[in-house]
């Protein structure tokens, strides 16, 4: 029985955030480990965890962890505070499994975020992505600034920032994906990180909705300028549900699973040996376990989860902690494994 699905979307969504503290008191604070991996010292102890999007203040962070999460990429945060994009901007289909949204960087603002994670890093080694974008009225020329700001705030905080150029949901912000406009918004950022002692990697998460010479394009690009990795992919304005949707707004879920996994197979390919020194992290359409597991075996080293908590329900982490463990000869095969 799924009560949530009974309910309107945009009712189901306002009061996921108690039912997920709700349903954490069932769980203890210990992190489900399979598959353990790490990356540029930072440990895993799973390779599931929260999708940008869902935490989007860091302010149940804690709970998650007690669902299973091996990791968790919170926000997006803006360096303001601001409001959710005006009218209905969530909506959800059963039979195609797939959501819909405009939300549009709906955020408490940096400084509410900063002590969210500040406090939960007091309790926690569970490694926290900060999922940073442009305020909405932040023109394109300036967004560098925004994102600028936001490192330097959060830099204690974070143990990876995204840098997300790719929600549909935020007027202009897809264009900062060309040439010219990734280079003027990379450089600063790179640049800002000269300032800490210790760098904190920067991922860039793009678009499932780019040709396959545009990615190549972002992906030599975010390589000149030393980004550590990619979060393949966020939504897509693609319409292949037979529920009719708005053209604006990103759908996710079931319908977005083969966009996700094409940008994910073509990633890897274009970057051959360098794919080694990255952190690639699969997200879009991975909807039950198998799923997860197949996106290991093409060869990403992450995944992670949101409209499968929404269909499938909370217990999903675990639930995947558990088929892990009893299929370990199954995941070896897909180098679960190995440490770098």
């Amino acid at each position: 029985m799924k009560p949530w699905l009974w309910l309107p979307p945009k009712i189901a969504h306002d009061l996921s955030p108690w039912a997920v503290e709700l349903y954490s008191l069932l769980h203890s604070e210990r992190t489900p480990t399979w598959g353990s991996f790490t990356w540029n010292q930072l440990v895993f102890k799973n390779r599931l965890g929260l999708a940008g999007g869902v935490d989007k203040n860091a302010a149940h962070l804690m709970a998650w962890q007690k669902l299973g999460c091996g990791f968790i990429e919170a926000g997006t945060v803006t360096v303001k505070p601001q409001n959710p994009n005006p009218g209905t901007i969530f909506n959800r289909s059963l039979k195609d499994m797939a959501l819909w949204n405009k939300m549009g960087f709906p955020s408490y603002g940096a400084e509410d975020f900063f002590y969210n994670v500040r406090d939960f890093k007091k309790q926690s080694t569970l490694p926290v992505l900060v999922n940073i974008g442009k305020n909405r009225d932040t023109p394109n020329h300036l967004a560098y600034q925004d994102y600028v700001h936001l490192i330097l705030q959060l830099h204690a905080i974070a143990d990876i920032f995204v840098v997300n150029i790719s929600s549909p949901n935020t007027k202009g912000l897809r264009d900062l994906a060309q040439k010219e406009a990734l280079e003027s918004l990379l450089k600063p950022i790179r640049s800002a990180q000269s300032e800490f002692a210790t760098k904190r990697p920067v991922l860039l998460k793009l678009s499932p909705d780019l040709s396959s010479d545009d990615l190549k394009r972002v992906l030599d690009t975010a390589h000149e300028q030393e980004i550590s990795g990619f979060v393949l992919t966020n939504t897509t304005l693609s319409r292949s549900t037979e529920k009719k949707f708005p053209e604006e707004g990103g759908i996710s879920g079931l319908p977005l699973a083969a966009l996700s996994k094409k940008i994910l197979k073509e990633t890897i390919n274009h970057l051959g040996q360098e794919k080694a020194k990255k952190l690639i992290i699969s997200v879009g359409g991975v909807m039950t376990c198998e799923d997860v597991f197949e996106r290991i075996s093409i060869g990403a080293d992450l995944v992670e989860v949101y409209s499968a908590l929404i269909f499938s329900g909370l217990q999903f982490f675990r639930k995947a902690a558990k088929q892990a463990h009893e299929s370990t000869t199954r995941y070896e095969k897909t180098g679960l494994s190995s440490q770098r």
